[in-house]
Parts: C-alpha cells; structure tokens; sequence
C-alpha cells in the first residue's frame, strides 16, 4: 500500500527481525480459498450527485421511529429534543473540541464539563460527578470497580433487575482474578428478593447494584434495600437506566446510594440506532479519589479571575496506563454538554412536567392494554413510563405481524429472561400520541 511511507529496505528489516520471508506469510494462517487473489470486485467512482443519490437509497433501508408508532424502550428512549440543544451542541467551538489533555488552555471546554458535573450532582443528589463515561454499562461497570478498590471485598452482588446488558458487562469486567459475580432474583413485583439479598450478603461482598426505575420499569424500594446493604458495610451502587425518571421519584442519592450510575442518552440525545450514549457516575465524596474519568473543579487565577481546572483526576489515564483507575474511560464531551443543555432548558419545573406527562400516558397505555383479551400485566409495582405485559398469543409473532404494520409494539423479554418468553416491554413517552396509544390496542387485540 504506497501511503505507508516504507521502503522495500525497511520491510526487509522488519520481515527478518520477526522471522518471515514475505508479508504473504504474516497471512499464513488464513485459509487460501478465504483469501482474495486479484482486485476487489466494486463499482466504479460516482459523481457527487450520484453518490449523495445512492446512500439516500441505502439510508431508506433502516426503520427509525419517525416512520413506525415506536414503544420501544429498554435503555434507549424516543424523547422530544428542542431545537435548542441542537442548535447549541452544534456549534463548531463545542462540536470539534474533544479532551481536554492540555486543560490550562481549555478553559471553554472545562467549563462545560464544570457545568455538566453539577447539574449530574443536582440530579442524582450526590456530591461529586466525573465526566464522563461511554454509556450505562460501562458507568455500572466501573462503579463496581471502585467499590472493589475502595473496600478489598472480592464479590459482587446484582439485581436480576438491573439490565441484563449492564449485568453482561460487569461479568465481563470482573471475569479474570478471583472476583465473584452474584445475582439476585426479582420477585413476583418484579422488584429485587430483598430475602433473597438479606440471605446472601456478608463481610465477602463488596457492592450490590440496584436499578431503579428496574429494567421492567418498576420502582425499587430503594430505602429497604440500602438497609439490608449497609448493615454489613457493602457499598450501594444504585443504576438507572430512564434519568428523566427523577422529575417525579426521589434521586439514588436520598436513599443512601453510595455511588449512583447509568444512562444519559434520554437527555438530549436521539435513539439513533443505539448511540450514542453518555454515561453518568456520581459518588459521595469520600469516594472520590477511586473514581475514573475526569473531574474539572472551579478556582480563581493569580489575577483572581474564575478559571477551571482538570483537578484530582489521574493524569496515569493520560500517560501511564498500567496505574490508571480506568483505561476506556472519556470526558465524552460532546454528549455531556447535550445533556447540560437539554437539563438547562427544560428547568426544574420542565423536566418535573415532563416526568409526569410520561408518566400519565404509560399508565394510561397499561389500563388500555388490560382491557385487551389476553394481555395481562407481568409485575404489578408500580412503574415510570415503561412496564411488562403478558400475552397470550407467541410475543415474537405479535412484534412481527405489528411491525409489518408499522407499530414497534415493545421489547421482547424472553430475549434476556427465559421465563418471561410470553411477555414484553412497553415502553411510553411524551413522543407516544393517545391515538398511537389506541391503535396498539387495537392491533393487539386483533392478533
């Protein structure tokens, strides 16, 4: 390939350092009826309109829920986002700045942060924010992993109501060394055994992760289950999945959550195809020198002018990454300031009305699919703006013979739960019309 800059000399050398004849033989391994002989068999160059022509047609091959009644939900929402965000998150001074590695000349950028950390503090009810982590699961997953720094303990005990998607990643994580994953079932209220909990917990675990809204939408009993966690000293990670949920509920934070994590995506940010995601992680602050990620704190200049600085944060993630807290861990700036300016715009009071007006809809969706012949709900907690029905006909034909009709009706659970093969997800927010909500029932009704 002629734009690496190497010369026949240079191969040589590199070929007789490792101890092969020819770069054919670096490929040796690959089976010769897989390997291509010749060029590659594709088109020929398009005009710019032409090009702009063709992946029009090929954008037209995804479903997005601009075309389709979508309630589908799971960790990933269909919200309203004004124009304002935007118009603001697409600035060009936001838009291309990415980390701040040299932060003394990146005022701008850590201000954002600055900003992004308190609103994230103000809405979990915790002390200290970084900024930030990819999504959800990896903030679950390095939640756990300060716990496990922050007290020695090597088990770990999750909610079988936590998402399943969180809960693959934290075993994951903690799949190499002497660490153990425990979990814990949901009860017939679709909330976690706090029996279950109380039978299992001992001076061995380190953390136990809670969600809340859970992934079938119920609200845990967060101050129960800080009890039964704290009464043998473990660390209390509260998730969540739904952060719009907190207009209405009570933050992690109230309840004596020790760490709270999860997904920012419904702040601000669209389904798209599943990313991208911002993940949230707050703690208390005597937590805080375990925390990944980057902290940015506010101070004055010699000149006594405010100034923002990147402050107890592991420059090792910069430059030394064998005593670094975590290696994947970003200030994923863009969607952090997306959520700051969607939290700014909407207000308190905006985002408590919004909570109730999903709130409102999802509940009048689930006594609407109750009078539906064969529907039944799951769980009865109560629930957000999602929860768990039970069908009588197959769910996967249900899904299938709706899609066709341009409804995604729900998730199905059987993917993640066996036992919930015969039940799905339904998910309902502010973008949900009554009429959409209607003509689901109908449709069901008519399978």
């Amino acid at each position: 390939m002629s734009y690496i800059p190497n010369t026949d000399a240079d191969v040589d050398a590199m070929l007789k350092e490792i101890g092969v004849q020819s770069a054919d033989n670096l490929f040796a391994h690959i089976p010769d009826d897989l390997r291509l002989r010749g060029d590659l068999e594709v088109p020929g160059p398009l005009s710019e309109m032409e090009l702009l022509d063709r992946l029009k047609d090929l954008s037209r091959a995804n479903a997005h829920a601009g075309e389709y009644v979508s309630f589908l939900g799971g960790g990933i929402y269909n919200h309203f986002i004004p124009s304002v965000v935007r118009h603001l998150a697409g600035r060009s001074e936001f838009y291309t700045s990415y980390t701040p590695y040299q932060p003394e000349v990146s005022q701008g950028t850590l201000q954002a942060i600055f900003e992004y950390q308190t609103l994230m503090c103000m809405l979990t009810h915790k002390d200290v924010s970084n900024a930030s982590l990819y999504d959800g699961a990896t903030a679950a997953a390095e939640a756990v992993l300060m716990s496990l720094r922050t007290n020695k303990r090597n088990r770990v005990v999750v909610s079988r109501g936590v998402h399943p998607e969180y809960r693959e990643v934290i075993k994951t994580y903690l799949r190499s060394g002497d660490r153990e994953t425990v979990e814990i079932p949901y009860n017939e209220k679709g909330i976690t055994d706090l029996d279950a909990l109380a039978k299992i917990i001992d001076d061995s675990v380190s953390c136990v992760v809670i969600q809340s809204p859970n992934f079938f939408g119920v609200v845990e009993d967060l101050a129960a289950c800080e009890q039964v966690i704290h009464r043998e000293e473990a660390l209390f990670i509260a998730a969540f999945s739904e952060p719009l949920s907190f207009g209405i509920l009570q933050p992690p934070g109230v309840y004596g959550a020790d760490i709270v994590c999860g997904e920012g995506q419904s702040l601000g940010m669209p389904p798209g195809f599943g990313g991208p995601s911002l993940g949230i992680l707050t703690c208390r602050k005597e937590l805080l020198r375990n925390m990944p990620g980057r902290i940015v704190g506010k101070t004055v200049d010699r000149e006594g002018r405010t100034a923002y600085v990147l402050t107890l944060s592991a420059r090792e993630q910069h430059i030394r990454r064998e005593k670094a807290t975590s290696n994947i861990c970003t200030n994923q700036g863009l969607c952090a300031l997306t959520a700051s300016v969607y939290l700014a715009s909407l207000g308190k009071q905006g985002i408590r009305k919004l909570a109730i007006m999903n709130h409102e809809r999802a509940e009048y969706a689930k006594d609407e699919l109750m009078k539906v012949d064969g529907i039944s709900l799951r769980f009865h907690g109560p629930t957000f703006n999602e929860f768990a029905v039970k069908t009588k006909n197959v769910t996967a034909d249900i899904v299938e013979k709706l899609t066709d009709r341009g409804i995604f009706p729900g998730v199905q659970l059987g993917k993640y739960y066996g036992e919930l093969s015969d039940c799905m997800l339904v998910t309902v927010t502010e973008m949900n019309r009554q009429e959409e909500i209607d003509a689901l029932c109908q449709a069901i009704g008519e399978m």
